[in-house]
């Protein structure tokens, strides 16, 4: 056979190879959508399950090729692994927030649009990637918290609770009256929309100094990602009722 044909035979064989890949890998990412679906995974693992059929399709594809010209596929491996020692030693941070990245998604422990706080970073899940995970807050600042960090520290999801709690300290002179600026506190903090009836709105003194009593006004919202905003609409409201006490 002439080296002409061998050499169309070889141009041919990789076609067919690239065209198998191609199907065999839209069928598997189509399969693993499906599925997903069915059985209600998150979205977000879903395309990463999707992302990694893809590439790793991509790679066994990219060996059978070159295995079909006649590239020595045991060197290359062997370099490959030699320079992924000593990077794997290089990114071990990287290595270990994607895998804490796949336990997140595994573990359904938060997805896209929950609200979160952690390390007094509060915000809501706009990306959810391998490496990292990025939150909004309030003031539209984005952080992005890399994933290693949820295994290493606390953090809460305010999506999962019903209710939120607003906190206000608040500083009473002794020139006011303490049980009536407790009472007129707690009445202005019920008026607020926001402020659900149960459990009603309580004023908790915390501490006497030499200037006046320290409190708190707790009341609770079903809105937990305004609870920054309601302190600060709770905080005028007080302020005026007090301001008008002692007018």
């Amino acid at each position: 056979m002439a080296i002409t044909d061998q050499f169309y035979i070889d141009i041919l064989k990789i076609i067919l190879i690239v065209i198998a890949s191609f199907l065999i890998i839209r069928a598997a990412m189509y399969i693993v959508k499906r599925t997903g679906r069915r059985v209600n995974l998150d979205v977000t693992l879903i395309q990463v399950l999707s992302e990694i059929i893809k590439y790793t399709g991509i790679v066994l594809a990219l060996t059978i090729v070159l295995k079909e010209v006649g590239i020595n596929i045991t060197a290359i491996v062997l370099s490959l692994g030699i320079v992924g020692i000593a990077v794997g030693f290089a990114a071990r941070d990287t290595i270990s927030n994607f895998i804490s990245g796949m336990f997140i998604l595994g573990d359904r422990s938060f997805k896209a649009g929950d609200i979160i706080e952690m390390s007094g970073q509060s915000g809501k899940v706009i990306k959810m990637g391998l490496r990292v995970t990025t939150i909004i807050s309030t003031d539209n600042k984005v952080i992005t918290i890399p994933n290693s960090s949820f295994s290493k520290n606390v953090y809460i999801n305010y999506t999962n609770q019903d209710k939120g709690w607003v906190g206000l300290d608040i500083h009473i002179s002794y020139k006011k009256d303490l049980e009536e600026s407790i009472s007129l506190i707690e009445k202005v903090a019920s008026k607020c929309r926001w402020v659900l009836a149960e459990p009603k709105p309580k004023v908790i003194i915390r501490e006497i100094t030499d200037t006046g009593i320290q409190t708190t006004l707790n009341v609770w919202t079903n809105d937990p990602w305004k609870v920054a905003e309601f302190r600060s609409y709770l905080a005028k409201a007080v302020l005026e009722v007090l301001v008008d006490k002692n007018a």
